[in-house]
């Protein structure tokens, strides 16, 4: 009986023969005849089971196309000295693809049969597919470290910005990659841990002065506590970790779901497929999948991934670069939905109604295969009749129908009516030096809002399914306004001519008919920025409160794993909850979830408040070559020593100080949020419009100074500066103070009537 070959060396075989991969070819190269080709059989099934083949008709071919991460092996360079590599995981139909390595004058010596992890680009060459930049050597993790150098003899040091790092770093005179005295670089250690003496380190990226744009997140980052370096046994794990084949999985891969994501998108969590519903007794209704990237698989509870993914709690996003909460071998390659690759998922189906309204749903853990990553644009503009080569295809089986059963989802949440705040985004465009080109305020179109009901669909058949299998959960909690707030909006809004309903429990509708009341008006901004500051913020926790921004009873966040812990934790409930496999929620875990929201809750602050310090220092860098001119905009703060301005082109906001305003002396009222000339009577509150000079922008600060120059079209008037002495004595003045305080809310109240 002849010897049944290894799955390797069938899979050598497939990969060298692309044209012979029929059962009876493949037995014929390995001389298997009779009851062997049973056993053959029984491999080739292994083989696809596992994913790494696929069936089509009697041949088994490799199911096309590497994803932008990925893990190479180096071959070695040619006769010309250029370096190549092949991939660890190929799945396409034809020849493996050659691949090029794009050295940096930074990057270590490889050599033939190093295995690396890579960001690859396809390119169309004679010679070789696709082009890849290392990101690191695997099993490999050098420290690294953000710092200013200063330029030595024979080459430098890097002094550390970070506070918590004392030693200087030894940097060679063949490793400065050419940095300047006082740039601040980014270096990683050269030479082995735990060397006596300083230790020693190659500059691997310069980022120029300090204050420059580029090193602006990088700051953010060593300013608000984000680890941004993996720990040894972190990356130790994530290398290790194999592609999750089909065993004890459905397979989904004849699904056509698609990713739909940002064009400058390195991950992809979710991908969604819809079609009519052909049950006649739902008449009009779609039927929707989504299938969300399994994490849990790879990122198993106690592990040292998922020690590191709960401290950092979340990916945190700059406009030149990501802070992931898994390494790139996970977040960019083996977890990520790219297109023509086998993904391990957890896949929601749901039954909507004609009107939007969920029916039924049911979880499913399987492995799907893409058939193309898209981004809004492109898909936008298939809709509204311009399609490219990748949406053409897609645009009757796949765009339409999701399409479809978007605009019936979009019945339900008029009908639902969560809050309908219209607050443009505002995006930092940089060129590839790291200057800011410009900055845009994102378009809104209707794939943004078609992924994002499909989203929330999932989320909230997340939580009824744990709720009902009694599983505990984190939820998204958002509690409705205080009523302190609520007055204050209240308030704002019938200044402004505008009324908010009294007297009754308030609900989002309540607001949504302000906010539409206003749409359209000068206040419109005032309106939404006000009633946006009104709201409580979201967190997580064990506690089903529901979510009020959302209109909706049970909601957790369960489509992104990838970059939220939360989402992992929500997953694992699934998979505790239907009994699929070992690496769900453990019941040790559940007393943990307070304790485990409420820090999730911090770090998700964490990175708000560094993503805005960033884009606030980016605004300033880009305003301040344009001190000392003139821009228009809207008052969206008063306090006791100044206006806060929202400037009109930008978004930027500036502070407007207290002696920069006029002469005279200006009474501040906290409730009603306003300033009043104590000479002039002229009042300055929330939403007004005015024009203001640049005074000052400062990159590394991120803070904007502003002269007000005109209000409301007028141009400032300037009374007399009052000094304080000569006062009388304390009653006296208190009777005064009642006096003007009355006379001040007369003006007020005139004012807001007008």
């Amino acid at each position: 009986m002849s010897k049944i070959p290894t799955k390797a060396e069938i899979l050598d075989w497939i990969e060298h023969n692309p044209t012979l991969t029929a059962k009876r070819d493949i037995a014929k190269a390995f001389g298997i005849k009779g009851a062997a080709r049973i056993d053959l059989k029984r491999v080739l099934k292994e083989l696809e089971d596992e994913g790494h083949l696929e069936k089509r008709k009697r041949s088994y071919q490799d199911p096309d196309r590497l994803p932008p991460v990925s893990v190479l092996v180096v071959t070695g360079p040619d006769n010309q000295g250029d370096l190549f590599a092949k991939p660890m995981e190929w799945h396409g139909e034809g020849k493996e693809p050659v691949v090029l390595v794009i050295p940096r004058a930074s990057d270590p010596a490889l050599g033939e049969g190093d295995r690396i992890l890579a960001r690859l680009t396809l390119v169309k060459n004679q010679d070789h597919h696709y082009e890849a930049r290392l990101i690191r050597r695997i099993g490999t993790n050098p420290k690294k470290v953000l710092g200013i150098f200063r330029k030595g003899a024979e080459g430098g040091r890097i002094v550390p910005i970070d506070k918590g790092l004392d030693r200087e770093w030894i940097v060679g005179a063949d490793a400065t990659f050419g940095a300047k005295d006082g740039e601040l670089v980014e270096g990683e250690q050269a030479g082995p841990k735990g060397r006596m003496g300083l230790p020693r380190a190659r500059i691997i990226e310069r980022l120029g002065d300090p204050s420059a744009p580029r090193a602006v997140s990088l700051i953010a980052i060593h300013q608000h506590g984000i680890p941004d370096e993996f720990p040894d046994d972190v990356i130790a794990e994530a290398d290790a970790q194999k592609p999750v084949g089909l065993k004890g999985r459905e397979d989904l891969r004849d699904l056509p779901l698609i990713t739909i994501d940002p064009s400058d998108a390195r991950d992809h969590d979710d991908a969604c497929y819809a079609h009519a519903d052909e049950d006649p007794k739902n008449e009009g209704g779609h039927i929707i999948w989504v299938a969300i990237a399994d994490v849990a698989a790879y990122v198993t509870p106690g592990s040292a991934l998922d020690r590191e993914a709960r401290k950092r709690g979340n990916s945190t996003y700059f406009p030149d670069r990501v802070v992931p909460m898994l390494p790139d071998r996970l977040s960019g390659d083996l977890c990520s939905l790219h297109e023509g690759v086998p993904r391990a998922c957890i896949a929601v189906r749901m039954q909507i109604d004609a009107k939007g309204n969920k029916l039924s749903h049911s979880f499913h853990r399987g492995l799907m295969r893409s058939p193309a990553s898209l981004n809004y644009e492109e898909v936008q503009d298939a809709i509204d009749g311009n399609p490219n080569d990748r949406c053409g295809p897609l645009l009757e089986p796949v765009l339409r129908p999701l399409y479809a059963a978007y605009h019936a989802l979009v019945k339900a949440r008029n009908a639902r009516q969560p809050l309908d705040l219209d607050l443009p985004e505002r995006r930092v465009v940089l060129d590839e030096d790291g200057t800011v080109r410009s900055i845009n305020f994102k378009d809104r179109l209707d794939a943004h809002r078609l992924i994002e009901e499909f989203m929330v669909l999932a989320n909230v058949a997340a939580a009824e399914t744990l709720l009902s299998k009694k599983v505990p959960l984190l939820f998204r909690i958002h509690e409705e306004p205080t009523q302190e707030k609520i007055k204050s909006l209240r308030e704002t809004a019938e200044a402004a001519g505008f009324t908010l309903a009294k007297g009754q429990v308030l609900q989002t509708q309540h607001l949504n008919r302000l906010l539409h009341d206003a749409a359209g008006t000068d206040e419109a901004e005032l309106i939404n920025l006000t009633t946006l500051r009104s709201m409580t913020q979201a967190y997580y926790g064990p506690q089903h409160i529901g979510h009020f921004g959302l209109a909706l009873r049970s909601y957790a966040h369960f489509t992104s794993p990838i970059r939220r812990y939360s989402d992992l934790i929500v997953h694992r409930g699934l998979i505790a909850a239907h009994g699929w496999g070992k690496d769900g929620l453990r019941p040790e875990d559940y007393d943990q979830l307070e304790q485990i929201g409420a820090h999730i809750s911090d770090t998700e602050r964490r990175s708000m408040m560094a993503e805005r310090d960033t884009t606030d220092r980016y605004l300033a860098s880009y305003l301040s070559e344009r001190v000392g001119n003139e821009f228009t905009g809207r008052i969206s703060g008063i306090a006791r020593f100044g206006i806060f301005v929202k400037l009109d082109e930008t978004g930027a906001d500036g502070l407007v100080p207290m002696r920069s305003i006029g002469n005279e002396y200006f009474h501040f009222d906290g409730e009603a949020q306003t300033l009043m000339g104590a000479d002039t009577g002229m009042i300055i509150s929330l939403g007004q419009r005015v024009t203001v000079r640049l005074a000052e922008a400062v990159p590394v600060t991120g803070g904007i100074a502003l002269e007000l120059l005109q209000l409301e079209g007028a141009k400032v008037p300037q009374g007399e500066r009052r000094s304080p002495a000569g006062r009388s004595g304390p009653r006296r003045k208190a009777v005064k103070a009642k006096r003007k305080k009355d006379k001040i809310k007369r003006k007020v109240a005139r004012q807001r009537r007008r």
